[in-house]
This record gives structure tokens, C-alpha cells and sequence, in this order.
């Protein structure tokens, strides 16, 4: 019952986040400066074009008629029209979706692994020369924004010693006909693994980028909930048995410490897709990140919206899952 009434919360809180974030990117994207029409003609257009292009997009109408207008085909699935590349935005966003999706989870996987084996390791070695390092390793990584991991390993791997491609998603050279927008996962589904391996080398370096400051985040956290675990009775208790300083760590203190480390690697995982935007742009690497730069750029402002509220949805859809199941897996919630 408890669970319920936290899940029903959860989903009024979800949706007054959904409308808060469409009220805000609607408004303050207008009040910026730039005339979205003005671009798309050549110099010299006539009132008439101006016009008629205004009408067609509704931008001839007040602010307020065009959020009820606007808010009214997001609730019906449709979000207008690109201003600059004449297409439904939902099959824009959609079409782009994929590739950061597989960025995101990659760039994920990679900081939990990372993350993991430094917080186990330095609580192995805990009080030791090997926690020193590994506490240092994580101030270095933290301090260094995603974008200049991003610049250092283009001149590690993309020049000095070039074994990864610095640029797009896949290379042109290759022939390959994808039946969906995920290409990672359907080359292995086809058994096309030198067309897997032709992605991975493109996405490697934006991932790695992306996961470097998301390591140290989870390495200090997984690592400071374990050291508070092994202190418990039960873990004390472990040791008196005769279980090998491994096994306590792994199996005893592990279970219990990796519960708020989850919930940030949920919430973190939302920050990861925003933070593609800059990476993607540097790698350019064909994700909905860097179509958003590019939406800005153009003032495309369907476009624009339509990107924010689908982060907007991602962000609140992934920490309503990671809420819930935190609750699940918690016994006090679970049993009230």
C-alpha cells in the first residue's frame, strides 16, 4: 500500500515536472532574440514571404495561442513541424533518439564498471597507498569537466596513437542497410560484429569522455556505503566465521552498499544524456545532442521544444523507475 500511494505521488509529481518543463523552454526560447523566418529566407524577402511563412508556422499568433496550440498536438503525439528542416520534429527526435541512447548506455556501463572496481578495490586496500591513489584518481577525473576528457583522448587515441575513429557514428565506406535507428545493438542481433566493431571504435572515445567524471561519482560513493557497511554486526560477524576479506566485501557488505549508489547512477544517467550534447558535438558524432545544438544555431523553435521535452520525459521517466524500484528493493518501504 505503501508502494502505491508512493507510486501514485510520483506520477502527479512526474507529470507537473513534464508541464513546468514545456511552460519554461515554450516561453523563454521567444523571449530570446533571433527571428527564426529571417534565417530561413534569403536577404532582401518580401513581407508577403515573411508573412506567409509566420502563418504557416503560427507564429503569427500571441504566445499564449500558440503554447495552447502547441501543448495540444504534444498531448496528441504531434510536435510540429522543423523550421529549418521541414519534418515532423517527432520523427526528427525519434530518428536521432537511437544513437544517443546507445552513447548514454555505453558511456553508463563503462562508468559502472570503472566505478565499481575502484570503490571495491580501495575498500580492499582500504588505509593503504593503493586508497591514496585511487582517492587521488577520483579528485583528478572529477576536476576535469567531460568535454577536455573529451579533447584528451581525441590527441591520445585520434592523433598520437590513432586506434579509434574521432569523428561519427559509423563509417561511410561500409554498406549496410539498418532496418532500425540502433545500430549497435542490431549489428549484433545480425551477426554483423566487423560492422559492431566499426561503431564501437566511433563511440568509444565520446563514451569514455562521458564516463570518466561518472566513475569517480560512483567509485566515491559506492566506496564511503561500503566502509559504513563493514562496520555492521552482521558483516563483523562474516569475519568471526572465517570468510575471506574478499568474500565479506563482495557478498556480505556489497548487497546492502550498492542500494544509494543505484539511485545515483539512475539519476546520473539522465545527466549523462544532457551531457551529450556538448560531447556529441566534438566527436560529431550524429546523436539528438548534437541536433539540438544544431536547433539552436537555426532557432528552430519546434525543434528545439521538442528535444527538451523528450530529455524532460527521459529525466522524469528514469527517476520514477529508479524511485520505484528503490522502493521495492528496500525492506522498510516494502513491508511499511
Amino acid at each position: 500500500m505503501l508502494i502505491l500511494r508512493r507510486t501514485l505521488k510520483r506520477l502527479a509529481t512526474t507529470f507537473v515536472t513534464l508541464l513546468g518543463a514545456a511552460v519554461i523552454v515554450f516561453f523563454v526560447i521567444r523571449v530570446v532574440p533571433g527571428n527564426p523566418i529571417a534565417m530561413m529566407l534569403p536577404p532582401g524577402a518580401s513581407e508577403a514571404d515573411i508573412d506567409r511563412l509566420k502563418s504557416l508556422y503560427g507564429l503569427d499568433k500571441s504566445i499564449v495561442e500558440q503554447f495552447v496550440i502547441w501543448i495540444g498536438g504534444v498531448v496528441q503525439g504531434d510536435f510540429g513541424n522543423s523550421i529549418s528542416l521541414r519534418q515532423p520534429v517527432l520523427d526528427l527526435v525519434l530518428g536521432r533518439l537511437p544513437a544517443t541512447l546507445e552513447l548514454s548506455i555505453m558511456a553508463l556501463v563503462i562508468a559502472v564498471f570503472i566505478g565499481g572496481v575502484l570503490a571495491l578495490t580501495g575498500t580492499r586496500f582500504r588505509h593503504s597507498k593503493v586508497e591514496a591513489a585511487i582517492d587521488v584518481t577520483n579528485g583528478v577525473a572529477l576536476s576535469i569537466p567531460d568535454f577536455l576528457w573529451g579533447l584528451v583522448l581525441v590527441l591520445l587515441f585520434g592523433v598520437l596513437v590513432p586506434i579509434f575513429h574521432i569523428s561519427g557514428r559509423i563509417s561511410p565506406s561500409l554498406d549496410f542497410d539498418f532496418l532500425t535507428s540502433f545500430y549497435l545493438f542490431e549489428s549484433v542481433l545480425r551477426l554483423r560484429f566487423d560492422i559492431w566493431a566499426d561503431i564501437v571504435s566511433h563511440m568509444f572515445m565520446p563514451a569514455v569522455a562521458l564516463a570518466i567524471p561518472l566513475a569517480a561519482i560512483i567509485a566515491q560513493l559506492l566506496k564511503q556505503s561500503l566502509k559504513e557497511t563493514m562496520h555492521l554486526d552482521y558483516v563483523t560477524l562474516a569475519r568471526t566465521k572465517g570468510y575471506a576479506e574478499n568474500h565479506v566485501i563482495t557478498r556480505e557488505a556489497l548487497p546492502n552498499a550498492i542500494l544509494p549508489t543505484l539511485t545515483l547512477v539512475g539519476v546520473q544517467f539522465t545527466f549523462l544524456i544532457g551531457g551529450t550534447v556538448i560531447i556529441e558535438r566534438l566527436f560529431s558524432y550524429e546523436g539528438l545532442g548534437n541536433m539540438a545544438i544544431d536547433a539552436v544555431i537555426n532557432r528552430d523553435l519546434p525543434l528545439i521544444q521538442g528535444i527538451v521535452i523528450l530529455f524532460a520525459l527521459i529525466f522524469t521517466g528514469v527517476n520514477l523507475i529508479v524511485d520505484l524500484a528503490y522502493a521495492v528493493l528496500n525492506p522498510r518501504l516494502r513491508h511499511g
